[in-house]
């Protein structure tokens, strides 16, 4: 009996297989809405304020910085809970596979939560005028919070592989 529990419960880590896949239709959707963006400024790139054209490329950093999120959680998560991808040898093979462990995967994920944080916290600023104090106070804290989090689970992570 125990044995086959034990078979069931480990066999259940597929069951994560179609969220890592979901997360790829995520991917497709930010890609989609980059273009958008792409799109929306041509007819007008003539015209546009510098300020909004730079805003509009924080814009286009963060979506790019939020798929390669997915990815490395696509990747990662899926080789260290369900399965070894088999790719071939004679395509490329992207250099951290098979190297990133959980604890390395969730200290990358904080850093590119900070990252991206930093994006928008930068958009903030630029856009200052617009935006009431008390709220560009709550996006520093927010921020600051991301940070020290990010900091904190690297410290833990490097004491505890001592």
């Amino acid at each position: 009996m125990e044995q086959i529990f034990e078979k069931l419960m480990y066999a259940s880590r597929w069951i994560m297989a179609p969220i890592y896949l979901g997360l790829s239709l995520v991917l497709l959707a930010l890609g989609i809405k980059f273009f958008q963006e792409i799109f929306h400024i041509i007819p007008i790139i003539f015209t546009i304020a510098e300020v909004d054209l730079v805003l509009i490329t924080l814009s286009l950093i963060d979506i790019t910085l939020v798929g390669g999120l997915l990815i490395m959680v696509m990747f990662s998560g899926y080789e260290n809970f369900v399965s070894q991808l088999d790719v071939g040898e004679n395509s490329e093979k992207l250099s951290w596979l098979g190297k990133m462990d959980s604890g390395s995967l969730k200290n990358k994920v904080a850093a590119s939560i900070v990252a991206i944080s930093s994006i928008h916290l930068l958009k903030v600023f630029m856009n200052a005028e617009n935006i009431e104090n008390d709220k560009i106070m709550w996006y520093l804290l927010i921020h600051i919070t991301f940070v020290l989090s990010a900091f904190a689970m690297g410290y833990l992570d490097k004491i505890t592989r001592k």
